[in-house]
């Protein structure tokens, strides 16, 4: 299938700078987007707590929103799972069900208790989510005394046991945290209509998610280095800023539609970057090598001329790709979930724009850096005619 007729070849080098700067705009654009009013993240990078809960009544978004702002969550997401009724995801900005005051007030109160009863304190660790406290203390103590001494600090204790060796003296005690908190608080809301368990309870606390968001950067990173290391051994050196150019320019204007959709940046986003990468410089090399095998073809072509006629070669083929890869996104994009409506968007708009670089970004910049930087460094050589002689150097 062509959309071409074969041997046509189309000037796609005439219009590189305005379509180059188009792409220059949406690229700037995107860059102060991504700054102000900035990206929404979400609990895998802001910190938070996700919960699932499907409701035996019905219940709107609405009156969910209500609910969740009088016990103090105000601003928390609700999103209606499709294709299941009364079934929601909500989204909390808080990680933790002890305040940083109050996990110090729990501490102080449980080493002053055992002090008092002549046992030390070795070890003692609240996790981030608030829901459960570890200690290593230095000699047995009851579970019952335990829990007196944290409830006294303002903890909400549900059990304490005891675990490991009988000589180690290690315990945990399980807390009240922010999703039980929540299904009680829904239970006295809501009553009957309200469900009983959370069918996912997931939570992440801040200096999980900002270490999350560097590995994100740091992998989409690396990603690009090792593309473009690759692309200069696969071809020449020239190739490989044009192909960098374009995959930044992919994923900068991919992540800009994601804050103009207010669409959620979670890792699933980054995996889609990922992809995004891989499918736009797989585009990039089929331009790229068809541009090589030209070079020899094509004797006494200019660069530019040379970008024009391998362009037009592969153009349909691109064309046909990208545009049966996203026909088969477009069912998650209106009939997935809402995580999956967030990947297929990525999908989308990546492969889309990435098809759309591979030709206009990656090919021009490859003949720009080629006019800029090579084609001077080796002059045409001046010969002299055998005669069977010696031949003296030629001096210019």
């Amino acid at each position: 299938m062509e959309f071409f007729p074969p041997g046509k070849i189309l000037n796609i080098m005439k219009y590189q700078k305005p379509v180059m700067g188009v792409s220059g705009f949406l690229v700037l654009a995107s860059l102060i987007l991504l700054v102000y009013p900035g990206p929404r993240f979400g609990t895998d990078f802001a910190g938070g707590t996700e919960l699932q809960l499907q409701f035996r009544g019905r219940v709107t978004t609405p009156e969910l929103r209500s609910a969740l702002s009088s016990f103090g969550y105000a601003g928390s997401d609700v999103i209606g799972v499709q294709r299941h009724p009364n079934q929601y995801i909500l989204r909390i900005s808080a990680a933790s069900a002890v305040a940083p005051s109050r996990a110090r007030q729990i501490e102080r109160s449980l080493r002053s208790a055992m002090q008092a009863q002549g046992i030390s304190v070795q070890g003692y660790d609240l996790s981030q989510g608030g829901d459960k406290v570890t200690l290593r203390l230095g000699g047995a103590a009851e579970p019952a005394a335990i829990e007196a001494a944290l409830e006294s600090g303002g903890a909400n204790v549900r059990a304490v046991s005891a675990f490991g060796g009988a000589d180690e003296h290690r315990y945990e005690a399980q807390l009240i945290g922010i999703g039980d908190r929540i299904l009680a608080q829904l239970a006295e809301r809501f009553g009957d209509k309200a469900p009983e368990v959370a069918l996912r309870n997931e939570w992440v606390g801040p200096r999980a998610g900002e270490q999350l968001r560097l590995a994100a950067i740091q992998a989409v990173g690396w990603a690009l280095v090792f593309i473009m290391l690759y692309v200069a051994f696969r071809f020449d050196v020239r190739f490989a800023p044009g192909a960098i150019v374009s995959l930044a320019h992919d994923v900068i204007i991919t992540l800009g539609v994601y804050v103009v959709f207010q669409r959620e940046m979670a890792l699933t986003t980054v995996a889609a970057c990922l992809t995004i990468l891989g499918y736009s410089i797989n585009d990039t090399i089929v331009v790229y090598d068809r541009i090589r095998e030209n070079l020899g073809r094509e004797r006494g072509k200019t660069f530019s001329e040379l970008v024009d006629i391998s362009t037009s070669q592969v153009l349909s083929r691109s064309i046909i790709t990208s545009g049966t890869t996203i026909v088969s996104i477009m069912p998650f994009l209106y009939f997935g979930t809402p995580a999956v409506k967030d990947i297929a968007l990525a999908f989308t708009v990546g492969m889309g724009v990435g098809t759309y670089s591979s030709i206009y970004i990656a090919a021009p910049v490859t003949e720009w850096i080629d006019r800029k930087f090579f084609s001077k460094i080796l002059p045409a050589a001046k010969t002299v005619p055998n005669t069977g002689a010696r031949a003296k150097p030629v001096t210019a």
